[in-house]
Order: structure tokens, then sequence, then C-alpha cells
């Protein structure tokens, strides 16, 4: 099996017993935002975890490795058609550099890690309709001089 296969086997299996990603995280001790990750493709799971999606999704035996193997974290560079994932482009272009500059005058001089990192998404009721609450939270890393 290729990651693709799996990814592919997991959402049929979703679609089929109406799972949702919570239920799969909850199942596996882990977040929705980071299993959800990994079963794109994204992430790779450690045997225990690996082992507890294969066991509540019943996946093949062999899927266990595919899931276990490091991912090569590369996307389309082209502009994204899907509206949600175009506006998140769209977010960063417009304020990518004002986090910059912000972050930076907190922080100093470095970025923020993509690898020691989490990140949520919740809801907020609104009146006037809905509120996404995204959080990114990464550990601050500093550019070294040498």
């Amino acid at each position: 099996m290729k990651k693709i296969d799996v990814t592919e086997a997991i959402f049929a299996i979703k679609k089929e017993k109406n799972l949702t990603w919570e239920a799969i995280a909850d199942a596996v001790g882990m977040t929705d935002v980071w299993i959800t990750s990994a079963c794109l493709g994204m992430n790779s799971c450690t045997e225990e975890v690996a082992e507890k999606l294969v066991a509540f999704l019943g996946l093949p035996a062999e899927a266990k490795s595919v899931l276990m193997e490091y991912p090569t974290k590369t996307w389309d560079e082209a502009i994204p058609q899907d509206p949600l994932i175009y506006r998140l482009y769209e977010v960063v272009g417009v304020y990518g550099p004002t986090l910059k500059e912000v972050i930076q005058e907190k922080f100093g001089d470095g970025i923020m890690s993509a690898i020691d990192f989490s990140m949520t998404v919740d809801k907020e009721e609104n009146s006037k309709g809905d509120r996404v609450i995204l959080t990114l939270n990464g550990k601050f890393l500093p550019y070294k001089s040498w």
C-alpha cells in the first residue's frame, strides 16, 4: 500500500461508518487536527497510534507500516481553488508581513516552529454568524549568529 491508498481507505471507512475526525482522534488518543493530518499523510504515526488506528477503523494490516512512514511534506504550489484553503492563503498573504513584524518585535529575530507545534480548531457560536477559531501554537526559534 501507498500513503494515498491508506488515505483513500480511511476516507471510505470514515464515510461508511459515519465517523468524525474527533471520534477517530478520541479512539486513538490524539487530537482531531493531528490525526487528520496523519490520515492525510502529512505526519507519521508512532507504532502505538498506528496500531490503534488500524484496529479502530478496520484497516488492512499493511496500513500500519504505511502510517508509520516518514512523510514528504510537500504540496501543490499553485494557488488553491478550494475556497476555504484559498482564504487561509489569503490570510497569510494579507497578514503574513504583519504577523512577522509583530512576532519579531515581541520575540526577536526568528521564526515560529512548525515542528514543536500544535493547532486547534474551535467553534464559537455567535448571533451574527458562527466563528472559526484557529489556534496555532509554535515554539519560537531564534536565528543564531556565528
